[in-house]
């Protein structure tokens, strides 16, 4: 496994593997901000088994994080994911700092409307902005056939499939399903921050989830407000919860859908959407569901 932290270097590592690979040829790519889980681990073990060549990024982006965000704090642990990654047969690790990924002021940005104006995007206003222009960066200096990305992020693979299609990028976002701990709970980096009862408290959103789910799939008729109700109510039984959002779209689109519709009668999928405070933490979770059966990504 190679460790690199220059951008010509990788560059130059990739296209001498393009020149001289015997085999599929196909580079994969899972970019991340580190502090790795086994989450990212299905993502680098996913890329592994349709790769040749498979990269991984390890740069916590300064641009997508908010004023009075975590970015400061974020954890780290370099040693750590480097060990994670050599387990998962990652070939190549991506290590830049700030100055390497931004050398001057960052005067161009990558843009995407529409599916950014609700969830995480309206709750983090330029959130995916810093998003979609340090992926879009990271694809242009890896030059990957697919990027692996996790679907508790759900928005965020939407809003980056959007800029793949828009711009013509040659590239397939990959999503990859939600890897949850024994108890239900999504796995992510900022769950460190979670004390032993803020944790505790946190297994409502999947358990809040896999209800709702368990009333789609007996068959009763339920419109979305219900859908949302019932979420809301079984969100608020953890007294520390504080909601940020609880939404019922199509997926991958985003759309809005009338209160008053049943999920029955819709075709094609919904994503069933959570973002609750615990404490300080802010954490995201969701379930897709197609009208004929519930797709758990637990």
């Amino acid at each position: 496994m190679k460790i690199i932290r220059n951008i010509v270097e990788l560059r130059q590592e990739v296209k001498q593997y393009r020149v001289t690979s015997t085999g599929n040829g196909k580079v994969g790519f899972v970019p991340t901000m580190g502090f790795l889980h086994e989450g990212h681990a299905s993502l680098m073990s996913r890329a592994h088994d349709l790769s040749d060549l498979v990269v991984l990024s390890i740069f916590v982006n300064p641009i997508q994080f908010g004023p009075g965000e975590d970015y400061e704090t974020y954890p780290r642990h370099e040693e750590q994911d480097l060990a994670l990654a050599e387990r998962q047969g990652v070939d190549i690790v991506f290590i830049p700092t700030v100055e390497e990924m931004y050398p001057t002021q960052t005067l161009t940005k990558i843009m995407v409307s529409e599916v950014t104006q609700l969830l995480c995007g309206a709750s983090r206003p330029g959130h995916f902005d810093g998003v979609t222009t340090v992926v879009s960066k990271l694809i242009n200096i890896v030059q990957p056939d697919q990027a692996y990305f996790g679907l508790k992020d759900a928005q965020q693979i939407a809003v980056l499939q959007q800029m793949v299609h828009d711009l013509n990028m040659n590239v397939e976002i990959v999503p990859c399903p939600i890897v949850r701990e024994a108890d239900g709970l999504a796995l992510s980096s900022r769950n460190v921050y979670l004390s032993s009862e803020e944790r505790k408290q946190a297994l409502v959103l999947s358990r809040s989830l896999l209800e709702v789910k368990g009333t789609f799939d007996s068959g009763e008729s339920v419109n979305v407000s219900e859908i949302r109700k019932m979420l809301i109510a079984l969100i608020n039984s953890s007294p520390i919860a504080v909601i940020d959002y609880v939404e019922v779209l199509t997926f991958p689109e985003l759309d809005r859908i009338n209160d008053d519709v049943l999920l029955h009668d819709i075709t094609g999928k919904l994503i069933m959407a959570v973002a609750v405070k615990f404490g300080k933490t802010r954490l995201i979770d969701n379930m897709l569901i197609t009208p004929k059966e519930a797709v758990s990504l637990v």
